[in-house]
């Protein structure tokens, strides 16, 4: 059974956008990230550490807006970043003990 996609959106001090999310993302809710990540223009913080599972339709999301986007991610997602290059469009912070100690806080 998968874990339902869960989008909480917010702005940082600055009015950068920013959205929580956890659970699964995959084709049968990868519209309703797109539509969060769509209701704004501007850069947006997009922390995944509560991601359990990102599938293609997910990547294909994240792509599309790979200009825009700072990820805030845990290990766990690290191999999927990498292996689909997304790694190299984004700003990944989490990866590292700073990052994830820093992201914690």
């Amino acid at each position: 059974m998968t874990t339902p996609l869960v989008v909480n959106a917010g702005r940082g001090p600055e009015g950068t956008l920013r959205l929580a999310v956890s659970g699964e993302i995959d084709m049968s809710n990868a519209g309703s990230l797109a539509e969060a990540l769509a209701a704004d223009t501007g850069p947006v913080v997009l922390d995944l550490t509560e991601v359990e599972y990102l599938d293609s339709a997910g990547l294909s999301v994240l792509f599309a807006h790979a200009d825009r986007l700072e990820l805030v991610v845990k290990p766990l997602l690290e191999p999927v970043l990498t292996v689909s290059g997304l790694i190299e469009l984004v700003t990944v912070r989490g990866l590292g003990p700073e990052d994830v100690a820093h992201h914690e806080r």
